[in-house]
């Protein structure tokens, strides 16, 4: 909560990096719905591939793993688990699908994220669900095996009072709307990891709730992607991350960016990757008009090809152009004016 606390967040340096992160990611999020209403086959395919790749990368960054060939019967229910590490497994299966389901549901509550925590260990032996009953440390392992300890987090006894302050210190931001959510939800997740409430499966949580936070600011490229596969795979930038902008975090005097850039990087590569894939939905015949259609749909009634171009990245204006004369014959739009500040205006059929 000490990202939220004095005004910190607030007087937060923003670089012209982060401002270009952020411009760029309102462009995919504005072309997301576009892309989804195409081709639901695809998306499905998508969709499953990434729940799998979820639950097995977020996992195995904790160092939970299965044999091979398991990972999908439990994902997919087709198997029940056999051992801990595939009861973990389907713990957090079904907390990531409880998120799926219906994000706007879900409050970004403690109880809500006691009983995300209490989702991962619901198969085990283990009560989950609670704040940790003693002090933990964040430690590194070194090369020759020993441990150093590169973070200690808040304490057992101060943990409780922390969490419902971070919750309602990001309930107070998102309220006065003068911080982009997209912001609040990367610091709420480096807080969250800086109290690290539980004894054990804290990653996992801060991964199950960075999911929540870009859905309920409107990002859903999780659902499609694995955000947790990209942080697999740059597991040595994360942990840097979370490192430096913790550094003095007990103080107020820590350096929010390094986590930020992170952060908003993780999702700039889900939403590439995402249109990659869906993107070759456009290659096929017609596919690419339907895809204009579209966009004109939700676009203002009246709009300039140059519009039209900055929603439909990757289709040419030369594309564009015959679209919109295609519609114009079928009587669906007409030219106002001429040049190329001209205006296309729906006719409304």
């Amino acid at each position: 909560m000490k990202s939220f606390e004095h005004g910190y967040l607030h007087e937060m340096p923003i670089s012209h990096g982060l401002v270009s992160s952020m411009r760029l990611l309102g462009e995919f999020k504005g072309r997301e719905g576009l892309y989804a209403r195409q081709s639901p086959e695809v998306l499905e395919t998508l969709r499953r591939a990434a729940l799998v790749q979820s639950v097995e990368s977020s996992n195995r960054i904790e160092g939970v793993t299965v044999a091979v060939g398991r990972i999908d019967p439990l994902v997919l229910k087709r198997s029940k688990p056999r051992d801990r590490s595939e009861e973990e497994i389907s713990g957090y299966r079904d907390a990531l699908a409880k998120i799926h389901a219906d994000p706007p549901r879900l409050s970004l509550s403690t109880d809500e994220i006691r009983s995300l925590h209490r989702d991962i260990y619901r198969y085990t032996n283990e009560t989950g669900g609670r704040w940790k009953r003693r002090d933990n440390a964040i430690l590194e392992v070194r090369p020759d095996g020993r441990q150093v300890i590169r973070f200690r987090p808040v304490s057992a006894l101060a943990t409780p009072k922390c969490m419902r302050r971070l919750v309602e210190l990001h309930a107070r931001e998102m309220g006065s709307a003068k911080i982009d959510p997209l912001l609040l939800a990367a610091v709420f997740v480096l807080d969250f990891e800086c109290i690290h409430p539980f004894t054990d499966g804290n990653g996992r949580v801060g991964r199950l709730l960075t999911l929540l936070l870009l859905y309920q600011c409107g990002y859903g490229v999780g659902r499609y992607i694995s955000l947790e596969r990209i942080v697999e795979q740059s597991k040595e930038t994360y942990y840097e991350a979370l490192y430096r902008s913790s550094q003095e975090w007990h103080e107020g005097r820590h350096d929010l960016r390094p986590w930020v850039e992170y952060f908003l990087g993780v999702l700039i590569a889900a939403y590439n990757d995402f249109e990659a894939r869906v993107g070759t939905i456009a290659s096929a015949k017609g596919a690419k008009r339907a895809l204009v259609k579209n966009a004109i749909a939700h676009l203002p009634s009246r709009f300039t090809i140059g519009e039209l171009g900055r929603v439909c990245k990757g289709i040419s204006r030369r594309t564009l152009i015959r679209a919109l004369y295609d519609l114009r014959s079928e009587g669906v739009l007409r030219c106002v004016g001429r040049g190329p500040n001209a205006q296309w205006e729906r006719l409304g059929r």
